[in-house]
C-alpha cells in the first residue's frame, strides 16, 4: 500500500478522528468481504487508519483511497496465508457440538475458500475494482479509487468477474 506524500512520522493528522468515524464502516466492510471474518476486517481497518494517519493524503480523497488501502491489506492478508492455521484452529475449537446442517456449513466454508482463493489469483486491480464495487461503491468511486477512467470500470469488473469465474472452475477442477 503506497501511501502518497508522507507526513512526519510523528505526527497524526487533525482530520484523523472525523474520517475515522465517517469512513470506519466502509473500510471494515470492504475487508470483510475480501477475508470473510469480521475480526480480522477490524484489524486491517486498523492498519489502513494508522497509515492514513501518518499520510498526506487529502481529506476529500480519503474515502477512495482507505477503500482501496482495505482492499490491498486484505488481499495482502489472504496471499500471504497469515493466520490462517491460528483463525482455523480457532473456528473448530469454539465450533457448537451440534451443528443444525453440519454438510451444508462444510460446503460452505469450502465455497467461500474458494472464492477467497479465486480472488487471490485475480490480477490485483481487478481484485481490488471487484471487491470495491461488491462492497458498494459506485462506477465513480471505484474509479477514482483506483485513478482509472470511469468508462473502463464496467469493463474492468467485467473482466475481474470473467477471470474469478475462470479461477473458481481452475480450483474445482483441481480439487
Amino acid at each position: 500500500m503506497a501511501v502518497r506524500g508522507r507526513a512526519t512520522q510523528d505526527a497524526v493528522r487533525a482530520d484523523l478522528a472525523e474520517v475515522f468515524r465517517r469512513d470506519y464502516q466502509r473500510v471494515v466492510g470492504v475487508a470483510a468481504r475480501v477475508l470473510g471474518s469480521r475480526d480480522e476486517a477490524e484489524d486491517v481497518a486498523q492498519e489502513v487508519f494508522l497509515a492514513f494517519g501518518r499520510s498526506a493524503v487529502p481529506a476529500g480523497e480519503a474515502p477512495g483511497w482507505l477503500s482501496v488501502a482495505a482492499a490491498h491489506t486484505a488481499l495482502n492478508l489472504i496471499r500471504s496465508g497469515r493466520r490462517r492455521a491460528s483463525r482455523e484452529e480457532t473456528v473448530a475449537a469454539t465450533a457448537e457440538v451440534v451443528a443444525p446442517d453440519v454438510a451444508e456449513t462444510v460446503l460452505t466454508r469450502e465455497d467461500r475458500s474458494r472464492v477467497r482463493a479465486a480472488l487471490a489469483g485475480l490480477p490485483r486491480t481487478q481484485a481490488v475494482a471487484l471487491v470495491l464495487r461488491h462492497s458498494g461503491l459506485s462506477y465513480a468511486e471505484v474509479a477514482a479509487a483506483l485513478d482509472l477512467s470511469p468508462g473502463s470500470i464496467g469493463t474492468t469488473v467485467r473482466r475481474a468477474e470473467a477471470a474469478l469465474r475462470k479461477e473458481l472452475i481452475r480450483h474445482a477442477s483441481s480439487d
